[in-house]
């Protein structure tokens, strides 16, 4: 089945769901826990023989649906199944709140610290990043780098639905911030906290 790209999956105008790092997500404001439980019962039924990632928490389910190449029409229909289950209960799918975290090491030698970081996190060695096998943990990739210090070696990368870019720029000037650069924008934003400390909103636009 043919892997979808960002602007596709933009096009099929999917309600409350947002395209992050290869995968669909959601979430489903339930308020409390047993209606979380029912919600995920009911998406276990619909989506028998499907594995999608499913977060259980005390006022809200977190889904992520990623098939093994990306996107494709089935991750799709899926989508607009669970969408409709949330619904029928009087919930909605929302995804303004959703974000996906990874983490960059800038060095000018990856390979002489990447086995390190996978030893110390129990995570498995891929294309020159580490990857949680449980994905509990964010995924750490390796950026060249200079050596001149001082530097800043690690910096966050949240990806975030284009739509909501703005909202968190203007968040993180009021807080204090600086926009470094604009420059890859709509790809991706440099944005630095008060002490010069940086990192980068991404989305989906504008990549390969």
């Amino acid at each position: 089945m043919t892997t979808l790209t960002g602007q596709q999956i933009a096009d099929e105008g999917l309600r409350g769901w947002t395209y992050l790092l290869g995968g669909l997500q959601t979430r489903i404001r339930t308020g409390d826990f047993a209606t979380g439980v029912w919600v995920v019962t009911a998406i276990g039924a619909a989506v028998a023989g499907h594995s999608p990632d499913i977060h259980l928490r005390g006022d809200h389910v977190d889904i992520r649906l990623a098939g093994e190449g990306g996107v494709t029409e089935h991750e799709i229909r899926l989508a607009r199944a669970i969408t409709s289950i949330a619904e029928e209960a009087g919930l909605t799918t929302e995804s303004a709140s959703v974000s996906r975290l990874e983490l960059a090491l800038d060095t000018p030698d990856h390979a002489a610290v990447l086995p390190f970081w996978a030893a110390v996190l129990a995570m498995e060695t891929g294309d020159g990043e580490i990857r949680d096998p449980a994905d509990g943990l964010p995924v750490v990739w390796f950026q060249t780098s200079g050596s001149e210090e001082p530097r800043q070696r690690w910096h966050p990368d949240v990806w975030v639905e284009p739509a909501q870019v703005q909202p968190r720029i203007d968040a993180a000037l009021a807080a204090g911030g600086t926009l470094v650069s604009d420059e890859a924008a709509p790809s991706y934003w440099v944005l630095a906290d008060p002490e010069g400390n940086r990192v980068c909103l991404c989305t989906w636009q504008e990549r390969g």
